[in-house]
């Protein structure tokens, strides 16, 4: 596999007023009477930004992402491993830089983090979020992640079982196992599912 996906394509701004005025005031607000050369720069910047509206509409706005992509024929012999180790630190860096959340349905969440009824019947009425709103998010990313780490460990269910002990006559198929935790095997699978159907579910809101 091979696969190059270029930057997003950019487009030509003008920025002198808006960083004069950010270096001036700071980021917190602009003051409102104006000093004359801030209205020089504000002019400049407009005048410029028509100049570079022309140009963004002849070339920049045309451009579009540039994606290249080549399957190997051994890259879907086991297809659900060949994308976990792709999958896996795209989730990461998007948990670790995430400006916001979807809406997350309550049957997806522990009880402790589902939304009352209250705030289900406010959220319809205007949109306002209640305090576990982004935590309910962060779970599923969580749980997201963590399954598809267990993915990339090809051998995670050598956890629930020990040492492998030769039957009696010296015959390997005929041993056993020193022990073996078929419900804790079998918890840690389901868990692993839940992650990916998760993932399912919610692909589309895997923005930042």
């Amino acid at each position: 596999m091979k696969v190059k996906i270029e930057n997003y394509p950019s487009r030509l701004r003008c920025e002198i007023h808006t960083k004069h005025m950010h270096k001036k005031y700071g980021y917190n607000g602009w003051n409102e009477n104006e000093s004359r050369m801030d209205s020089v720069m504000e002019a400049i910047e407009e005048a410029v930004q028509s100049v570079y509206n022309v140009l963004n509409w002849i070339w920049f706005d045309r451009r579009t992402q540039k994606v290249k992509v080549r399957i190997d024929p051994w890259d879907t012999w086991s297809m659900d491993h060949t994308l976990a180790p792709i999958i896996l630190p795209m989730l990461v860096q998007l948990q670790e830089t995430k400006h916001g959340a979807p809406m997350v349905d309550n049957a997806d969440v522990p009880k402790e983090l589902r939304m009352s009824k209250k705030d289900m019947t406010q959220f319809a009425k205007d949109g306002s979020t209640d305090d576990k709103f982004f935590k309910r998010w962060d779970w599923v990313m969580d749980e997201m992640i963590w399954a598809f780490e267990q993915k990339c460990r090809d051998h995670w269910a050598e956890d629930y079982y020990g040492p492998y002990i030769e039957g009696e006559d010296g015959k390997f198929l005929s041993g056993r196992f020193e022990w073996t935790d078929d419900k804790g095997r079998q918890a840690h699978q389901e868990r692993m599912t839940n992650g990916f159907k998760l993932f399912g579910k919610y692909f589309e809101a895997l923005w930042d």
